[in-house]
């Protein structure tokens, strides 16, 4: 019986490890994202191209289905030149759905001697981590609520990407049913407050936070936006699905106070603390793992502007 119980543990330890997305592979992904050869991932670049079909690999690694069409890829242009979002779909037990969002496109390169390239380690092949590893925990699960995955691009010219998509009528379904949608935006460093925390821009306009501190697990937080004056929220892309009246806010970690490496060369794999980045990828795909259309729905406040 003892040797039973055992083997029964062993195996539960098992299938619990098994479920968490592991530091290796955060590490690869954003290592890749990051890397010299991207070259910076501006826009309309080979690279930036590159990165896009390097996304879509992972979203079919992860078994996510199209969101329209025939690939991952979902064109659009900007003055004549075409870019790509890319678009994954993970079916849950619902027709409502959640929304994981980041950008992966930066600045590219500058015209300094030595190292220029700005490699967007943090900003924001951190996000793009982040929603490919909430895909990965959820591979060989279905969850409560469906999941629409969104990697943007052409963020840094201005929300080119994000703006594009969330008007595509081809993807009015899923918004119709988009419950809410979570934007992270450079989450490679420890917060000011800790291991484990993330702030949420906009904290005031919804009660989205409290939802999810209420469910959270393993001591994960949401904390208030420390830069409120800064109007982060409605400079992110997260406002282009605010103005559809669709709960949309970004996650970040970075202190914008300290942060030396914003648009700058030195933004590569050496700012990463992919501990602290694979803790909160588990704790916050544990948490949503816990959400349902009956325990979660959040709603505005009247202090958002919708224009």
């Amino acid at each position: 019986m003892k040797k039973i119980a055992y083997l029964s543990l062993c195996l539960f330890s098992m299938i619990t490890f098994a479920q968490e997305v592991s530091k290796e592979k955060v590490k690869d992904i954003l290592s890749t994202l990051a890397s010299d050869e991207m070259k910076g991932r501006k826009i309309w670049t080979p690279e930036n191209e590159n990165a896009a079909l390097y996304i879509a690999r992972l979203f079919k690694e992860n078994n996510l289905e199209y969101c329209t069409g025939t690939s991952y890829l979902i064109p659009f242009e900007y003055e004549g030149k075409k870019a790509y979002n890319v678009c994954g779909i993970k079916k849950g037990k619902s027709e409502k759905y959640l929304g994981f969002s980041g950008h992966f496109d930066h600045i590219g390169t500058s015209n300094k001697a030595g190292d220029n390239i700005n490699n967007g380690a943090d900003d924001d092949a951190s996000g793009i981590t982040t929603l490919i590893g909430i895909a990965d925990y959820f591979k060989k699960k279905k969850p409560e609520f469906s999941m629409v995955f969104m990697a943007f691009n052409g963020e840094e010219e201005g929300l080119l990407g994000s703006q594009a998509i969330s008007e595509d009528k081809n993807l009015d379904k899923i918004y119709n049913n988009l419950t809410a949608l979570f934007n992270f935006e450079m989450v490679a460093t420890v917060s000011q407050w800790g291991p484990n925390t993330v702030y949420m821009t906009g904290d005031g306009f919804s009660d989205l936070d409290e939802l999810v501190n209420k469910n959270a697990v393993n001591g994960l937080k949401i904390n208030p936006d420390p830069y409120a004056r800064q109007q982060l929220f409605y400079r992110s892309d997260n406002v282009s699905f605010v103005k559809k009246k669709i709960i949309a806010h970004s996650f970040s970690t970075v202190d914008m106070t300290k942060a030396s490496h914003y648009h700058h060369e030195n933004d590569d794999i050496n700012i990463v603390d992919f501990d602290n980045m694979t803790q909160i990828i588990n704790n916050f795909s544990k948490t949503i793992e816990k959400l349902n259309p009956q325990n979660f729905n959040p709603k505005y406040t009247d202090q958002v502007k919708f224009n």
